[in-house]
């Protein structure tokens, strides 16, 4: 019998690595079409392995999908950062490498993350996705939020809608 470990657990220093390669294709998957190739192809390239290791050495609220010692999926978050939306927390980014979608580990991931929030006191979680990106927006409605706020977003010279889903305590 082989055993598969799945673990959720904080970021280390030994991650950024595998975090930073996970960023490129689920960024990549997600957003080919969406985001200007130019400004996508930008956007990746800031985010490689030294960017991950100072955001784990800073401190950065940080989870990681560790399926059997590999890095799957990332989220960040930490306080919501438009104080004209009444909500606590904030998650900035929750990803999965293309082959671990669809099978449940988003979801769990998300809930680890709220989790997480609340016990620093943040019982509220506000999440932002681009309008374009249905994937993204089935997985929030399925997850329960509430649509929230509409805003745009600047990518060179093109403009993106985005949106705010909101979270109640759970």
């Amino acid at each position: 019998m082989v055993a598969t470990l799945i673990t959720i657990r904080p970021a280390r220093f030994s991650d950024a690595a595998e975090i930073a390669d996970v960023h490129d294709a689920a960024w990549r998957d997600a957003y080919r079409g969406i985001i200007p190739g130019r400004e996508l192809e930008r956007m990746i390239a800031r985010r490689g392995r030294t960017w991950w290791e100072n955001a784990i050495r800073r401190g950065s609220r940080l989870m990681v999908l560790d399926f059997d010692e590999s890095i799957g999926g990332y989220a960040s978050y930490g306080r919501n950062r438009v104080p004209s939306l009444p909500y606590g927390g904030e998650i900035f980014e929750l990803y999965l490498a293309p082959e671990f979608q669809g099978v449940g580990f988003g979801r769990r991931l998300f809930n680890a993350v709220r989790r997480d929030l609340t016990e620093f006191g943040l019982a509220t979680t506000l999440v932002w996705a681009l309008a374009d990106n249905e994937r993204a927006l089935g997985f929030y409605r399925h997850m329960g939020g509430a649509l929230l706020h509409q805003a745009e977003e600047r990518f060179g010279s093109e403009m993106r809608e985005r949106v705010a889903f909101g979270f109640s305590q759970s």
